[in-house]
């Protein structure tokens, strides 16, 4: 089972279920960063300070290492951020993310279960957490960049993959249909 049914208790019930649920974070980033247009190479906002002014390049080079700083810490190595990869130019940014997943796995594969519930101490407080928990924080962060980035491309025009391949008009347009099939009346919302 992938997710546990209490809160209290960890999410992710084998560190293979995590790995499998990370290929497909993985995967969809990989298809975003790849629908980017040569445009989008050392495109950076035009305001803001720190990760809110870095270019699409150094985001996704934030996003491959990242994953590395995690995987340090949940194997007991310290958060320790690793040399960021070259991520120069549009060309070498599938390359980066996936070495970046494919060591992330490596480090992980062979890891115990019982390491989703070991205490992990935190870098900058003397707050602990639980292995499952940091993994989810390194997927949140992956996640947040890849939208991040996405954003930056609907604000630049350039087309922004559906996560699903179902947009919401498609959803939408399907409303009336859906009302009729299990009998609820009522006007077709838009979502």
């Amino acid at each position: 089972m992938l997710f546990a049914l209490r809160y209290n208790r960890r999410m992710f019930t084998s560190t293979a279920a995590f790995l499998r649920y990370f290929e497909g974070v993985n995967r969809r980033a990989m298809r975003d960063i790849a629908a980017l247009p040569p445009e989008a190479d050392g495109w950076t906002p035009q305001t803001g300070e720190g990760e809110k002014a870095w270019s699409i390049n150094k985001l996704i080079g934030h996003m491959a290492g990242s994953r590395l700083y995690f995987a340090s810490a949940y194997s007991g190595n310290g958060w320790i951020s690793p040399a960021p990869p070259d991520v120069s130019s549009r060309d070498k940014w599938l390359a980066a993310l996936e070495s970046s997943h494919a060591e992330f796995h490596a480090r992980l594969e062979n890891a115990p279960d019982s390491w989703l519930d070991r205490r992990i101490d935190m870098i900058d407080s003397d707050a602990t957490l639980p292995g499952w928990r940091l993994l989810l924080m390194m997927m949140e962060h992956d996640i947040h960049h890849r939208s991040q980035i996405d954003t930056y491309a609907g604000m630049n025009g350039w087309d922004v993959p559906q996560i699903y391949n179902r947009s919401a008009e498609t959803i939408g347009a399907l409303q009336s249909a859906q009302r009729a099939k299990y009998n609820q009346p009522g006007p077709a919302h838009q979502l």
